[in-house]
């Protein structure tokens, strides 16, 4: 029994040694074929490419050519890359891939710069799909010879990925079908073709078991895949760089994909303008680019319900309006570059945790976003015109309170108005809260102007504003009543030598002591006073004006009595205003008492005034001195009036 065993275990390892060696012979051989028909330059243009379907292991830098053989550019057990396949050369590399039959160590093959006929190059493909390649990737392929139907033999493959990049058809007549029931009805998992300028594709002929389709930089158009219901397995399609027009069409084909969970129209011409149109989008689908489009606002009423992630970027957005299909998966939504003048809000988007609405035309942001979104993690609001201005303040505010969930912060946020404050960051640009708060400034404004109109009411009361007022408007008055006089009114001829001003009180020394002494004797001085000299009918203010006018000089006798007289202080308001408006020398202080400075009201500074910088007359209580008081007071009012009034001459009180 144990020698038995001891044979068994011998003759496997036998075996296996055999097998290997046998492997080992064959795959020399094809390798030694290989690089028979290598060259040793590289193509101008070829390169070892990373392509989604093609895992790279190592890479050979052995090349070699020969004048009608190709380029390699890799070379390994399981990898190839050749370049420059020719009508010349197609058979030889059709011959030696048949050699790796299924269960072979090549999975990898690249071709690049193939010019070949059409029923050559089809016979390549079928010689890939029958061998063990999974990953099969062409580039740059010319197609010399025309088009014909070609019964493709799809079973028993081990193909996985198919990439074709650059088709060229030189041939302008053909049945379109011919050429895409080859590539509709490939029975792999993933399958590329791009930059093309492919302008349809038809639906496969059976239950297809694509994945991922990737139709990058062709032509195709709304017509693609409608109504096709043999796509249940595809997850990925990639449409990028076409010429898509109309959203709810894109939404139709897509309904019949079960499975799809990821959708990229980026780059196309969708539009979508009538809400009365109904879209129809997968259920399973997840993830869907729509960026660089022409989409406007009414693109929120065309989205899958259960999108997760949305890119809106690039399009012609100016509002998320409300009352939209709710989208309650929404996480991510990308709204950069477009028209928006302010942060959307979350009322239909309760799951939202991304939002990136980069340069747009917010100046402003709303300060409440977060708490209309709480559950978003990251804003991206930079590269926006910002406003700097009080209603900014409260979102550099919501900057410090939301724990870094501004991405970009400081750098990306920038004042662009006004243009004073231009390339200012905005955690650089501070107001004061006085500025801002419009209640507080209001009644800060409020408190100032009541202080400032009760210190200017106090200052009025207190320098007797009022009645300065009253008395040049009367003044005003006089003088225009004056101005429409006829031309023989002698209103403006000096008639008197002196008007008298005086108190009541005091008009007991001006009758018996002032009047006789100056109306009497050789100067015959004419005097106006109130008693005899203001005339009927006039108001009391218009003939102190008149007698002023009519006056050389304006005696006032001055005595406590006087500073107690409103009427007093009117006469000696005008004549002040008289003596700066003729620029005369018209006044003649006598004073008959002496005035404690604290009896003059505030309303007297022009007194205070002229009795600190005029010398005035002072009554003298002995007898001896009142003869020198008299010539002085007469020199002062002598003149020659021009129309003497002799019969007032002599005349005493």
């Amino acid at each position: 029994m144990t020698q038995n065993m001891s044979f068994l275990r011998n003759f496997f390892l036998y075996k296996c040694l055999f097998a290997l060696t046998f492997w080992n012979q064959v795959s020399l051989s094809v390798e030694d074929e290989l690089f028979t028909s290598a060259s040793n330059n590289f193509p101008e243009d070829g390169s070892d490419q990373k392509i989604r379907s093609l895992p790279l292991l190592y890479t050979n830098s052995n090349e070699s050519k020969t004048n009608s053989s190709w380029v390699v550019i890799q070379n390994s057990t399981e990898s190839w890359s050749l370049s420059e396949i020719t009508n010349d050369n197609v058979k030889k590399l059709v011959t030696l891939l048949s050699n790796f039959r299924q269960g072979s160590r090549l999975q990898n093959l690249t071709l690049t710069n193939v010019s070949v006929d059409w029923n050559a190059l089809m016979e390549l493909f079928q010689t890939v799909w029958h061998s063990s390649i999974e990953y099969f990737n062409i580039n740059n392929v010319t197609q010399l010879s025309d088009i014909r139907r070609y019964n493709f033999d799809y079973s028993g493959t081990s193909m996985k990925a198919l990439t074709v990049k650059k088709i060229l058809i030189t041939d302008l007549y053909f049945i379109q079908d011919d050429l895409y029931r080859i590539f509709a009805d490939m029975n792999i998992a993933d399958m590329t073709v791009t930059d093309s300028e492919m302008i349809h594709m038809l639906c496969p002929s059976s239950k297809s078991p694509f994945r991922y389709l990737n139709f990058l930089k062709n032509d195709l158009t709304d017509f693609l895949f409608q109504k096709c219901d043999n796509l249940l397995q595809l997850q990925t399609l990639i449409l990028q760089k076409n010429k898509f027009e109309s959203l709810p069409k894109v939404s139709f084909m897509t309904s019949h994909m079960k499975s799809l969970k990821y959708l990229d129209m980026s780059n196309n011409l969708l539009r979508h303008d009538r809400a009365d149109v109904q879209c129809q989008w997968a259920e399973s689908l997840t993830e869907l680019d729509l960026s660089s489009n022409q989409l406007a606002d009414a693109v929120f009423e065309c989205l899958p319900v259960n999108v997760k992630k949305l890119g809106l970027q690039n399009n012609q957005i100016s509002n998320v309006p409300g009352r939209v299909a709710e989208l309650k998966s929404l996480e991510e939504l990308n709204l950069a570059s477009n028209r928006l003048a302010d942060l959307p809000g979350c009322s239909d988007f309760p799951s939202l945790q991304f939002l990136n609405v980069e340069m747009n035309s917010i100046l402003t942001p709303s300060a409440d976003f977060f708490q209309s979104c709480p559950r978003v993690r990251e804003l991206q609001a930079g590269h926006n015109p910002f406003k700097c201005s009080c209603e900014l303040q409260a979102f550099i505010r919501l900057e410090r309170q939301s724990g870094g969930k501004l991405f970009g912060w400081p750098a990306a946020y920038v004042c662009e108005y006004p243009e004073g404050l231009r390339g200012t960051e905005l955690k650089d640009f501070h107001l004061s809260q006085l500025a801002c708060n419009t209640t507080l400034l209001l009644v800060t404004a409020l408190l100032l102007t009541l202080v400032l109109v009760a210190a200017v009411a106090f200052l009025c009361i207190y320098l007797d504003v009022p009645w300065y007022v009253r008395m040049t408007w009367q003044w005003t008055q006089t003088k225009r009543r004056a101005w429409h006089n006829t031309p023989g009114d002698p209103g403006t001829v000096l008639q008197f030598h002196a008007f008298i001003s005086y108190s009541e009180r005091d008009s007991v020394w001006v009758k018996n002591e002032l009047i006789p002494n100056l109306e009497k004797g050789e100067s015959c001085v004419q005097l106006c006073q109130h008693e005899r000299n203001f005339i009927p009918g006039k108001s009391i203010v218009e003939n102190i004006i008149n007698c002023i006018e009519k006056s050389y000089k304006s005696i006032f006798v001055l005595s406590p009595n006087f500073v107690q007289s409103e009427w007093c202080h009117y006469e000696l308001y005008f004549a002040h205003h008289k003596l700066f408006s003729e620029n005369s020398n018209s006044l003649i202080l006598i004073l008959l008492e002496p005035i404690p400075p604290y009896l003059i009201p505030a309303r007297y500074h022009k007194l205070k005034a002229l009795m600190a910088k005029r010398t005035y007359l002072e009554w003298p209580k002995e007898r001896s001195k009142r003869a020198l008081f008299w010539a002085n007071l007469r020199a002062a009012i002598s003149i020659n009036l021009p129309t003497p009034d002799e019969n007032l001459c002599g005349e005493t009180d």
